[in-house]
């Protein structure tokens, strides 16, 4: 048995929620969303993968016996930018295997301040008690410093770097559920604040919330998405190596051997994009950017490749847990040839999870490589 994606949806996101708003609300809005797009009802629904930092005290059983589901599989991965991709390995063979026929893939926070800010403090043990004390408050400084080591590796500068949230603004344009969408320009970016430096605004992700939905199920005909290969390397290096390289990179050649493609195939990336360098690192790190000035220079400012065009967590937000589903989402969309205005020619598209920041960055990276086929 064949397992696809069938149906992609996004809750829309939003930088300030309705007074009232909850986690539960936009999961739930993002599930019934995804089913109409699927023209599925929740009686078809057997299995549901849920990932939220703030459905707490709640559990993903909760939120199934809240939406009235009953259900043969059920999955909660809580490792942020990666847990997506975990989620769609573990349904798909859930789905092969005949442990479930039609499985729901939710993630979504609503991050109030006060939320964000207990978040950010006590993400991890490893945060909590190495990083906080010291007044680091969120990721910002650790990237930061990641991004000057980059600098120093590739010889890239501030206004190389801002051609990654230039592009993806470029492609925001042209998607109506991007929280920012206006041109962004390269004077612009260098008059914006230093968050930490080199870091500025725009190369820091804006905080909504918002929710993301994917449907797995037994292969139909019609339009769908297949996985034509997954990868993943949590915890590579054990927090020792300088965090230029990723767990990607470890992945790459048997990722690109199990989908029979290389690199230069692939019609357009989703890589998780929390900061502009790490896009760079996992495109290098996947073979896609074995010359990152030319990439950003040619392939991204001239010839508008699509590179992550939703406009990235960079222009259309990060909705906690959500991020990790945003990219994949949006790949689905594109593949089924349900992107409106920013639709690409695209028949293959690599996905990208990166995440978990312990002492210094993230631990967990996975890869897939999807198919459409109409």
């Amino acid at each position: 048995m064949t397992a696809a994606v069938v149906a992609a949806y996004e809750h829309p996101y939003t930088r300030h929620a309705a007074a009232g708003t909850t986690t539960e609300h936009v999961l739930t809005a993002a599930f019934h969303g995804v089913l109409r797009e699927a023209g599925l009802r929740p009686d078809d629904v057997d299995g549901l993968g849920v990932a939220s930092f703030t459905l707490v005290p709640d559990h993903a059983i909760d939120l199934a016996w809240r939406l009235g589901l009953r259900l043969r599989w059920l999955m909660e991965d809580p490792h942020g930018g990666a847990s997506a991709l975990n989620l769609l390995q573990h349904a798909v063979r859930a789905v092969e295997a005949g442990d479930a026929r039609t499985v729901v893939l939710l993630a979504g926070d609503h991050l109030d301040r006060a939320a964000f800010r207990e978040l950010v403090a006590n993400y991890n043990r490893a945060t909590a008690e190495t990083l906080t004390p010291l007044g680091i408050s969120g990721p910002n400084a650790l990237f930061a410093m990641l991004t000057q080591r980059h600098m120093l590796a590739t010889g890239l500068t501030e206004e190389d770097y801002a051609l990654v949230p230039i592009s993806q603004r470029w492609w925001a344009g042209r998607n109506p559920g991007a929280v920012y969408r206006a041109p962004l320009g390269l004077d612009e970016y260098l008059a914006a604040p230093v968050v930490a430096a080199p870091l500025r605004r725009y190369d820091c992700v804006p905080v909504v919330t918002g929710a993301d939905a994917v449907v797995v199920t037994a292969a139909a005909r019609g339009a769908r998405a297949e996985v034509r290969a997954f990868g993943a390397s949590h915890n590579h290096d054990g927090q020792q190596g300088d965090g230029l390289h990723t767990g990607h990179h470890l992945i790459a050649d048997r990722l690109w051997a199990d989908a029979a493609l290389g690199p230069a195939e692939v019609g357009l990336a989703c890589v998780y994009d929390d900061y502009p360098v790490m896009a760079l690192a996992q495109l290098q790190d996947l073979g896609l950017a074995p010359d990152p000035g030319r990439l950003l220079h040619e392939r991204l400012a001239v010839d508008h490749w699509p590179l992550n065009p939703s406009g990235g967590q960079l222009s259309a937000g990060q909705a906690g847990a959500a991020a990790g589903l945003h990219g994949l989402v949006e790949a689905v969309q594109q593949l089924l040839g349900r992107a409106g205005e920013r639709q690409a020619a695209a028949r293959h598209a690599l996905v990208t999870g990166y995440g978990m920041v312990l002492h210094r960055y993230g631990a967990c990276a996975n890869a897939a490589i999807l198919e459409g086929k109409r």
